[in-house]
């Protein structure tokens, strides 16, 4: 055995980064996330978040916003990342102060791999998500 392709034979369909975007499943954060947009420790790659994690930016406390959580998350994500790499690691644990319901600390975790052309990309979801 050499490969899976050789077990399982050729690919029938592939669900690609772009198309969990287009389908909602996925949220494309990366101007937010973007160090060439002034986000100080910012990502130089694509970032999106799951629907369930932009569901805790939306469920904002008043005087919040999403954007001001959103850079919370991306901060730490950022931090985590960084880390990670140190590490020689693709995915990181991560927690960030955020009320969501009665929780006022949300644990997460962000992926790195590769994008639908073999780019490097980092996803941010809840630890339950794969």
């Amino acid at each position: 055995m050499s490969n899976l392709t050789d077990v399982f034979g050729p690919v029938i369909s592939q669900y690609t980064r772009a198309q969990a975007i287009e389908d909602g499943f996925l949220v494309d954060v990366t101007e937010w996330a973007s160090a060439d947009k002034g986000f100080i420790g910012g990502f130089i790659c694509p970032v999106a978040v799951t629907r369930a994690v932009y569901e805790d930016l939306e469920r904002k406390p008043k005087m919040q916003d999403v954007r001001g959580r959103a850079h919370d998350l991306l901060f730490m994500a950022s931090m985590a990342a960084r880390g990670a790499g140190r590490r020689n690691e693709s995915v990181a644990l991560f927690r960030v102060i955020m009320q969501v319901g009665r929780s006022k600390k949300q644990l997460y975790r962000i992926e790195a791999g590769p994008g639908d052309s073999g780019e490097l990309v980092m996803t941010i979801m809840k630890p339950e998500e794969k």
